[in-house]
Order: structure tokens, then sequence, then C-alpha cells
């Protein structure tokens, strides 16, 4: 064999293997929509992804600001089938804090697919409410329970009322609907 025979076959090897590994690099830095644990997912509030990553997601609120929109795993979860594809996905809230006096409180949902869980677009349900256990009705409607502030209170009054919310997930947009709730 030549010498520049050698040196060519060297320099593709190389070439192929240095491309095959920035291929793995990439794909393992890439968003995904699916993520393995619900607390590390992507979810979409006011159409703006945010991804959380341990529960929680820091960003600037402006480019080169030093203030940040912190998002956070809340709880109040509820486990159910909320696309009816046999397997239990998960509803909770989260809280934004954009920098102001506000928080602002979602529910989300993480739908347990094959490749991992996939978010949902977040339904807003108030500003510095107090959240009280949130259940699941076996018709899958979720009911977000709250203290929230009568008509016309200022915020620094304590959230004293009682309030719910009843809520059905509309797997084709991934986004909640409020619902009127039935009385019997």
């Amino acid at each position: 064999m030549s010498r520049k025979f050698l040196i060519r076959s060297a320099g593709t090897l190389l070439l192929i293997g240095a491309g095959t590994v920035l291929i793995f690099v990439f794909r393992a830095s890439a968003p995904s929509r699916f993520a393995p644990d619900y607390r590390n997912g992507t979810y979409y509030i006011n159409d703006q992804a945010v991804t959380l990553v341990n529960g929680v997601s820091a960003v600037p609120a402006a480019p080169g600001s030093a203030a940040q929109i912190v998002t956070r795993y809340f709880g109040n979860g509820v486990s159910a089938d909320l696309n009816g594809d046999g397997r239990p996905d998960a509803a909770f809230l989260i809280t934004q804090d954009t920098g102001g006096s506000g928080t602002f409180y979602y529910i989300v949902a993480a739908l347990n697919t094959p490749q991992g869980y996939e978010g949902s677009r977040a339904f807003f349900l108030g500003d510095r409410i107090a959240p009280q256990p949130t259940t699941v009705t076996a018709d899958g409607t979720i009911i977000v329970n709250y203290a929230d502030r009568a008509p016309g209170e200022s915020f620094a009054v304590a959230p004293s009322v009682g309030t719910s919310i009843y809520l059905r997930f509309d797997p084709s947009s991934l986004s909640f609907e409020e619902i009127t709730p039935a009385h019997s």
C-alpha cells in the first residue's frame, strides 16, 4: 500500500469518527418534547416553551437582564389517564415569578408516552392564590381547589375565598378547558 493511500484512509476514518461523535453530542443536547421525568419536561406558558430541570427554570427576563423569570414545580398533583391511552398521566401546579410582585399559578399536564413525558400548555389559575388539594373524578375531570380574594380586594389581603375550578384535558390541543360541574 502506498503512503498516500494510508494517509487518506486514516484521514477519512478520523473525519467519520469525529462526525459520529458530533452527531451523538448534538442529539444529547438537542431539546426534546419528551422527558423521562415530568419534573424535567417542557411546558408552554402563553405559547412560550418553559423547560424545567429538576423542577425549576430560570431564564433572563430580557436579553442581558439580571432579572429572571423563575418557573417552579409546585405540586398538588393528580394521576389520571388524561388522553385515553391506558397510561397514567400527571396533572400538577407550577408557579412563575416574572420579577414583579406576583406569583402566577398554572396547572399543566404531563402525558406518559412510550417516548417519555410530553408537556402541555399551561392553564392560568391566578396570581398569589393559596392552593388547596387538587382532585380528579372518575370521569377524568380535574378539580383545582384554592383560596383567592373577593372581587376588588387588594393583593395585600390574604386569600380567603374558597374557589374550585373544573377542568377537562383536551389531548388534541394539549390544553385544559374549563367546564361547568355537573351537580346531582
